[in-house]
């Protein structure tokens, strides 16, 4: 899918680490929602309350998951965090990605 229809998006940014990787809030009408971000290159380290999926859209992201090796995800390519978890991540060039809460 390209393009998500009929949604909302609210307006204020969700910004981490002094700016270096943001995110939107997409609300769709069946109640769920997602964020689209972008994560510039770094290494952070994230906490979920839910499961998570998250999708590459494009670059290259290298993932350490709960009980896990390092793991290197690229453009069309997802994995899913589980919730109450937190997880490393290390960005070598801008990354895109949608995440989707479960």
């Amino acid at each position: 899918m390209s393009k998500f229809e009929q949604v909302a998006i609210v307006k204020a940014a969700n910004v981490y680490f002094d700016g270096k990787v943001s995110s939107r809030t997409v609300e769709f009408a069946d109640g769920s929602t997602k964020s689209l971000g972008l994560m510039l290159p770094g290494e952070y380290e994230f906490g979920t309350e839910a499961a998570e999926l998250m999708e590459i859209t494009s670059g290259e992201l290298q993932v350490l998951l709960p009980a896990a090796n390092w793991q290197t995800f690229k453009g069309g390519e997802s994995f899913n965090v589980p919730g109450n978890a937190k997880f490393q991540v290390k960005a070598e060039t801008a990354v895109d990605y949608i995440c989707s809460y479960l």
